[in-house]
């Protein structure tokens, strides 16, 4: 049995499984409702001291649907690797201290013929930006799957293709996690992000590596959601530091709900 083990448990989040948990229900308990079945999320990635609250705003939502969610294609960039395309692992299982997440070989067999599509452990090891999601989705759903694709340089256009051919139906969620703008001071940041995010809202897939780490994946999403009607409402706006950041060196987050209403 293949395992990708956590790489940033204890670092991004706690190891114990009894404290992440308490973790999770800090932010996941209130089992919020929309007034939709959502088909997405756009959530970020940093540690939780820094943007679980604001993933938490968006995952809490998925309580209603916790029966009805049986895989989750989960979308990220990757911060230690460049490739082109985007890389799906061979591991047959993702572990967190909340236990394992079987990796939906089937959809696979759909987007493996793609030159787009390459496969590697390695490139998945130590990457954070799909791990620290895990754990929500742990406890938010039931019973799942999991699809999970690191995004090197790819073309929008080209990874929303790949992402349509998986994307059809409610059992499916679709999680695209990126964080916002990087490393200027909170004013400047503050300007910044909102700008990004009214390019979300209007549905511009333009955004840049500058504005959101995760763009090719935000801008994937968006060229379906404009293509399927689809409605999308901004549930949490920050940075790193609202919570213990440094005011002049600060990282944005936000989270957002897809729903086909």
């Amino acid at each position: 049995m293949n395992v990708r083990s956590p790489a940033v448990a204890g670092t991004f989040y706690e190891k114990s499984p009894d404290k992440l948990q308490a973790q999770m229900q800090l932010w996941l308990d209130s089992g919020r409702m929309h007034a939709e079945p959502l088909r997405a999320v756009i959530v970020p990635h940093a540690g939780y001291v820094y943007s679980g609250q604001v993933a938490g705003e968006a995952f809490s939502y998925l309580h209603a649907q916790s029966e009805q969610i049986h895989r989750v294609i989960l979308i990220g960039p990757s911060h230690r690797f460049s490739f082109p395309g985007c890389d799906i692992p061979a591991a047959d299982f993702f572990s967190t201290p909340l236990g394992l997440i079987q990796i939906d070989k089937q959809s696979f067999t759909r987007i493996t013929p793609s030159p787009d599509v390459e496969i590697s452990d390695q490139v998945h090891a130590f990457e954070h930006s799909l791990e620290v999601q895990l754990p929500f989705l742990q406890t938010c759903l039931k019973q799942f799957s999991l699809v999970p694709l690191l995004v090197g340089s790819i073309a929008p256009q080209v990874l929303a293709g790949l992402i349509e051919s998986l994307w059809q139906d409610e059992q499916t969620l679709l999680v695209v996690s990126s964080d916002l703008s990087h490393y200027h001071p909170d004013d400047e940041a503050r300007k910044i992000d909102l700008s990004t995010c009214y390019q979300i809202e209007q549905c511009e897939p333009t955004l840049t590596p500058e504005q959101a780490c995760g763009a090719t994946g935000i801008n994937a999403l968006l060229l379906l959601v404009k293509k399927r009607g689809y409605h999308i409402r901004r549930i949490a706006l920050k940075n790193s530091s609202d919570t213990i950041g440094d005011k002049q060196r600060v990282v944005g987050y936000v989270s957002y709900l897809i729903s086909e209403a």
